[in-house]
């Protein structure tokens, strides 16, 4: 017998849920566009004001507006008919740098919604789908959605809780960041440890390509280089660090990419692996994050993993347990958790 109340319940969440979907487009529009930025420069306008700033269409402006409003993004004053970026969502829509920006994630959700013409057939053949034969840009949407997170932890937070790592970098360390896609781990790390060098590779060639130009945009291509390879036959040797970032549960075979950095570190170095954050066990991801994670998995990670040699597919959210048996199967004694944040765990493996 169906609960009227339980009903009533989940008829809300799914209008929130749907309100949320139709609002993608929505506010990649307003980013596109600069309308988040314009709003959060000048301050309260009308939709005319805004129109005249932006260079748009009013009628479009007015409505766009609404619907932010509507959606709690922005605050709306009746009185003068004035629409207001408040400061804690323009951290989430005009921040690049703020470590709550989601414009990124607004992107990836575009290129899920694209991807599904790939993906469903694959939920009955089993089979795989390329990282680069999913739909528009998932380089650059996945690059610009882990960039804050990056920016404001990698040097900071993460770097400093593994053992001694950090004052290896300050001295002059050799470092291989795999997986690097359009390389703003690589960039950031040499741009803070000048006295160290950095080889970026990843197996997509564009992204190998935007990636050397990001290092010459920023002006650390004296210690850092890219190259194309796969995380299991990089050449580069001897290394003090190799970095993976939230790329090893995507590999075809886990624990190869992991043998393989065994054999390329120094008896003595480090192997920095930074994972989405996931519990062990399926309960345990039942909320927000996991939400979004096992989403992304379903059609990004997962299929990526299936198209490449074994076809491991551990998923976005495999957990400390499962990770660290592949690490350990790949020949490393020792794996820890570092630290964690509330969407990422990081992982320190050592031989």
């Amino acid at each position: 017998m169906v609960d009227e109340t339980k009903l009533n319940q989940f008829i809300g969440q799914m209008l929130g849920d749907l309100g949320g979907a139709l609002s993608v487009s929505l506010v990649r529009i307003g980013d596109r566009l600069g309308l988040y930025k314009a709003l959060h420069a000048d301050g309260p306008m009308t939709s005319a004001e805004l129109a005249t700033r932006t260079n748009i269409a009013e009628r479009y402006a007015r409505e766009w507006l609404s619907h932010q409003a509507a959606s709690g993004y922005l605050s709306f004053d009746p009185t003068n008919q004035k629409f207001t970026l408040p400061p804690e969502q323009a951290m989430v829509f005009a921040e690049p740098n703020s470590p709550v920006y989601m414009q990124g994630g607004f992107d990836v959700a575009a290129v899920m919604m694209e991807n599904q013409a790939l993906v469903e057939p694959a939920f009955r053949t089993g089979r795989g789908i390329g990282w680069g034969h999913q739909s528009q840009c998932l380089f650059c949407a996945t690059g610009r959605f882990f960039r804050p997170g990056y920016h404001n932890s990698l040097v900071t937070s993460w770097l400093p809780a593994l053992d001694g790592v950090a004052a290896k970098l300050e001295r002059g360390a050799t470092v291989a960041d795999v997986g690097c896609g359009h390389g703003f781990s690589t960039v950031m790390m040499a741009k803070a440890f000048p006295n160290s060098s950095f080889v970026g590779y990843d197996f997509h060639p564009d992204s190998v390509e935007q990636a050397r130009k990001h290092a010459d945009e920023h002006g650390v291509t004296a210690n850092t280089r890219f190259e194309v390879g796969l995380a299991s036959e990089f050449p580069e040797t001897d290394l003090d660090l190799v970095t993976f970032f939230d790329c090893l549960h995507d590999m075809g075979d886990p624990v190869g990419a992991a043998r393989h950095v065994r054999q390329a570190l120094k008896p003595d170095g480090c192997w920095m692996i930074v994972e989405p954050a996931a519990g062990d066990r399926l309960e345990d991801n039942l909320n927000p994050v996991g939400r979004l994670f096992y989403a992304a998995s379903t059609m990004i990670c997962v299929p990526t993993s299936l198209d490449q040699p074994v076809g491991a597919a551990l998923g976005a959210q495999a957990g400390f347990e499962k990770l660290s048996s592949v690490i350990r199967e790949g020949g490393f004694g020792q794996v820890r958790k570092a630290t964690a944040t509330p969407f990422n765990m990081i992982l320190e493996a050592r031989p």
